[in-house]
């Protein structure tokens, strides 16, 4: 897993500790579905399986962006899991990129410190996990 930081103050345990929840809980999604569905039906087995784990989460959260003197709404955070985890799911061959870019985009505009880039299209999960940390 990738992490990328740069800010060298260490995450705080427990959003470490619930980042590894979250881990297991998609490889469960994973084990049972397996790849080439569409993201969405991922990020409703997701969900499930997080409240199954008890473990709070919300889907497709909105953010805002400051841009000069305006906000601009218009973009949605695909899971957020408490204590402030920001989950940017995909059902793709590749990551690329702009995947990154899209994830560090979220946690800079709503001030978290940790994302996860899961993809789903992966044919071993654990390859399509990226950590990022702001």
């Amino acid at each position: 897993m990738l992490e990328r930081s740069a800010n060298p103050v260490p995450i705080p345990v427990e959003l470490d500790l619930a980042s590894n929840r979250v881990i297991g809980c998609a490889i469960e999604v994973h084990r049972h579905l397996g790849p080439g569905l569409l993201e969405s039906v991922y990020e409703r087995a997701l969900i499930h399986e997080l409240h199954l784990q008890g473990v709070d989460a919300k889907q497709q959260v909105a953010v805002s962006v400051r841009y000069k003197d305006i906000t601009i709404q218009g973009q949605r955070i695909d899971l957020l899991v408490e204590p402030g985890i920001i989950l940017e799911l995909k059902a793709v061959d590749v990551l690329l990129p702009i995947h990154e870019a899209q994830l560090l985009s979220y946690l800079k505009s709503t001030g978290y410190r940790l994302g996860l880039l899961i993809n789903f299209g992966a044919t071993t999960l654990k390859r399509g996990i990226k950590r990022l940390v702001n």
